[in-house]
């Protein structure tokens, strides 16, 4: 579907690419937010295991439905294992920045534990999908 004639083909298929990921990843975020919330308020887990366990269930969500449906076409389909590997570890990065807003919010502000999760919706999954799409899924 062309969007607008200024835009190159290969600016359009950037755009339904951008689309898409905000789909899933709003998904996959929202699932992950809503495990890590789930577990550290009512449950009253630690926040940073809490956190954890949202991650773990992210991963496995987020690779199965970005390799099928935000990236398809994107890139050349390199050896799935590979890629696999390489989604792991850029899902480190997503980790750590989670972690950072549940300490910088919970821990150190003292703020409730719903705090970090505008920045796990918004700040994370930007840096994400420049690393996903250039490293990951090229």
């Amino acid at each position: 579907m062309k969007i607008l004639p200024i835009f190159t083909p290969q600016k359009q298929a950037l755009f339904w690419q951008v689309v898409r990921y905000g789909i899933t990843g709003l998904f996959v975020t929202a699932c992950q937010a809503a495990i890590y919330w789930t577990l550290a308020a009512p449950v009253g887990l630690h926040p940073q295991i809490a956190n954890g366990v949202g991650y773990m269930a992210a991963v496995a969500i987020g690779y199965v439905t970005h390799s099928s449906f935000t990236f398809r076409g994107h890139g050349n389909r390199d050896n799935q294992a590979a890629r696999g590997i390489r989604f792991f570890a850029v899902s480190l990065v997503s980790y750590a920045l989670n972690a950072l807003w549940v300490w910088a919010c919970v821990t150190h502000m003292h703020w409730p534990e719903w705090s970090p999760i505008p920045a796990m919706l918004f700040v994370t999954p930007a840096v994400m999908f420049g690393l996903n799409r250039q490293w990951v899924f090229r």
